[in-house]
């Protein structure tokens, strides 16, 4: 008898758990790690919330809540705090601030924001701006009531910032530098400071509408990737073409491109041969040749041909939005030195608040000094605390970094990774489909008695009909070379030996050397000619005509064009490299002698991931590169794992890292991708640092004042986000 407490478990085991409500905020002014722990801490202290993830790098917000809290309670919640709620383009995924639903393009891509001088922050600005220069025009008109001229123009800027400052500090961030920049402003009008006090102010929102503007330029790289898909495509339905929104593509749709337009969709190409442009994705210069079963990208685009394409991925799935999904969920996973320098932040305001509180009081009542000297100098130091420049020097190089890589094609998820492969000293490639093109291509015809044209045309006579792949590459090279392809009778194929049939009035049989040394006999010149080609790792079939031999048929998997360069340019940058594969020793040895590199040949899944952490035990940090379901266990075990383009789903989900197009070389511009983006974060925190430290010791020496401090702390917030978007423009 079943024991009942089994089968009410299993019965539990079939109930469903209902889905959790998500909603996602498209949010504006979002411009640092402090903004979003400020959103954070205040969503959070919401009943019935229970998780809120926030990307900096796209501005958004997702919050997972019970069904009693509302999209319009998480909006108010971010508003009071003072930022914008944008509204998003359509979707079905999710539900955005209004409660509608919200799909993969409105995640990632709000309306409006695209004049940045016309947003609330540029409108306070310039209102500060204009108060500011009235009241000095009033105080040279009349001096005496310049000061209340000072004090109303610092109110027009100072009132919106103390309300988000209390609005902070009531959802928990009471150091916030809104709220650090009230008490200096409201203190230097105490001590009668309230010229300087409107001059900081002004400093102020200048400092935060330029940082708005450069994170909003990095944010931009990675929304303008869902720009290159086009608004609609030409759907082929029943002998018409019909017009639908390229969003709404189904998989296996036939699509017409035409010339010049962009290609809706991924997807394989049934009809058509041209060059397609595919620097919009891949960032190369030189058009691809597309024609009959090659795979083309959504967002390239077609030359001066007409293509059909057969869709083979839907909107949500095809290349662009996989890399604009992944880039986002990437900019989220923090580097260690993020993390650190978050930590660090933290503990720095509340040190500097404190510092700032004994230079104010100490002197004063311990040594009798004047009061408003100290209190001045305190508040300047309360302004050298705000942390922002300090907060945004790392993930904003690791975002431009992210950002950078994925419009060139290479897929970094996350900023461990991305710190990681700066690291790698050495790299352990999977040989077919990694280093090599994964499928054979025809590099030798050599004949008997005939012209090398005539071997090829009547091999490829034999293969006609196959989807082999030996037969794919001779009718290929066929295809290439422009030779006529005979029709076949009696076609039959031999188990594990060949094909054979007759054309035009011919006998003919192709297959392997042993097989057809059981039809004719071959000569002493012709088995060396079989050995030597063999022995360059190549596959050799024999075409037979009537008894007598006829030619030698060699293909091979070559290696990709750029694999000689992609290795040279790993070794200057001073990282050894391996190949492991299950492929036998000597086609292993063949091209890795090509490439100068050392193979690990006839190896299964679990060899390749003992030789990753042998690797490891001697010290080496290892970036493993495949794209198979055997890579799997070496690309999870490796410090960094590397998926080519084309891989497997499963070597794609296992790795932290993904060369999307297929080139060795991305391998090694990814590491020095990594390494300039490390560089840039080491200058960026020297120069926050730097410049508030040479502050701190000038303040306290009475020869820099309040408004110098808030210069210097805008001034390096915006130099080392600048830093950081250099990436952008970096060629790699």
């Amino acid at each position: 008898m079943a024991d009942p407490r089994i089968a009410a478990v299993e019965d539990l085991a079939t109930i469903e758990t209902p889905p959790v409500p998500s909603t996602r905020l498209l949010v504006s002014g979002m411009d640092c790690g402090s903004c979003a722990g400020k959103i954070v801490n205040a969503v959070r202290r919401l009943p019935g919330v229970e998780d809120v993830e926030v990307s900096v790098g796209t501005g958004t917000v997702t919050v997972r809540h019970r069904d009693d809290v509302t999209p319009a309670m998480l909006a108010g919640t971010v508003t009071a705090l003072g930022f914008g709620i944008e509204a998003p383009k359509g979707g079905t995924s999710e539900t955005d601030a209004t409660g509608r639903p919200m799909g993969a393009e409105g995640a990632h891509a709000a309306e409006g924001n695209s004049t940045w001088w016309r947003g609330g922050r540029s409108l306070l600005t310039i209102a500060c701006g204009g108060a500011l220069a009235a009241a000095f025009l009033v105080s040279q008109a009349a001096p005496r009531i310049g000061p209340y001229a000072f004090l109303a123009a610092m109110a027009v800027g100072l009132v919106p910032i103390a309300r988000r400052a209390f609005a902070a500090a009531r959802f928990g961030t009471p150091f916030s530098i809104e709220m650090l920049m009230t008490v200096a402003a409201v203190g230097a009008v105490c001590i009668g400071a309230a010229e300087e006090a409107a001059t900081v102010v002004f400093l102020f929102l200048v400092g935060e509408l330029l940082e708005g503007v450069a994170a909003g330029r990095a944010r931009a790289s990675i929304r303008g990737l869902t720009d290159l898909v086009p608004r609609i495509a030409l759907v082929e339905r029943d002998g018409r073409i019909d017009e639908i929104p390229a969003e709404d593509l189904p998989v296996g749709a036939t699509v017409m491109v035409r010339p010049g337009d962009r290609i809706p969709g991924d997807g394989v190409v049934i009809e058509g041969d041209g060059e397609v442009d595919e620097a919009p994705v891949t960032g190369e210069s030189v058009p691809k040749r597309k024609t009959v079963d090659d795979i083309v990208f959504a967002g390239t685009i077609n030359g001066l041909s007409v293509l059909r394409v057969r869709v083979t991925a839907s909107a949500r799935d095809n290349t662009i939005a996989r890399v604009v999904r992944l880039v986002e969920e990437a900019q989220n996973a923090k580097a260690s030195t993020e993390r650190f320098i978050e930590r660090f932040s933290r503990l720095y305001t509340p040190v500097v608040v404190a510092v700032a509180a004994m230079v104010a009081t100490m002197p004063p009542l311990l040594l009798g000094d004047p009061w408003g000297a100290w209190v001045y100098k305190g508040l300047a130091i309360l302004l050298i605390g705000c942390p922002c420049a300090l907060v945004i020097s790392t993930p904003a190089a690791i975002a431009a970094g992210l950002s950078a890589g994925a419009r060139r094609g290479l897929l970094i998820k996350g900023g461990a990774v991305l710190e990681t492969l700066g690291t790698v000293t050495m790299v352990a490639f999977d040989k077919t489909g990694t280093l090599t093109e994964g499928r054979p291509l025809v590099t030798d015809v050599v004949p008997f008695g005939r012209s090398e044209r005539d071997v090829l045309s009547l091999a490829a006579a034999l293969e006609a009909g196959s989807n082999h792949p030996l037969a794919r590459a001779v009718l290929a090279k066929a295809s290439g070379a422009g030779v006529p392809v005979p029709p076949a009778a009696q076609a039959r194929a031999l188990a594990g030996k060949g094909v054979a049939a007759r054309v035009g009035g011919t006998d003919l049989f192709l297959g392997s050397p042993q097989a057809a040394a059981e039809r004719v006999e071959l000569s002493q010149d012709q088995a060396s000619r079989v050995g030597a080609l063999t022995d360059e790792g190549k596959t050799v079939s024999v075409l037979i005509a009537d008894g007598a031999l006829a030619g030698l048929v060699a293909m091979r998997d070559e290696p990709r064009p750029d694999a000689v360069a992609g290795i040279a340019a790993l070794r200057a940058l001073g990282v050894d490299v391996v190949m492991l594969t299950g492929d036998n020793r000597r086609t292993a040895g063949v091209i890795a002698r090509t490439l100068g590199m050392t193979p690990r040949a006839e190896l299964l899944p679990e060899d390749k991931l003992g030789i990753v952490h042998e690797m490891q035990a001697a010290g080496a940090v290892v970036a493993k590169v495949g794209d198979g379901i055997n890579d799997a266990p070496a690309l999870a075990a490796a410090d960094v794992g590397i998926a080519m383009g084309g891989g497997t789903d499963v070597a794609l989900e296992t790795a932290g890292a993904a060369v999307l197009h297929g080139r060795v070389a991305d391998v090694a511009r990814m590491i020095d991708l990594s390494r300039r983006t490390m560089g840039t974060i080491r200058a960026n925190v020297a120069i926050a640092l730097g410049l508030k430290g040479v502050l701190l010791g000038t303040t306290v020496l009475g020869i820099t004042g309040l408004w110098p401090a808030i210069l210097a702390d805008t001034g390096a917030t915006v130099l080392v986000t600048a830093n950081a978007l250099r990436l952008l423009r970096t060629r790699i």
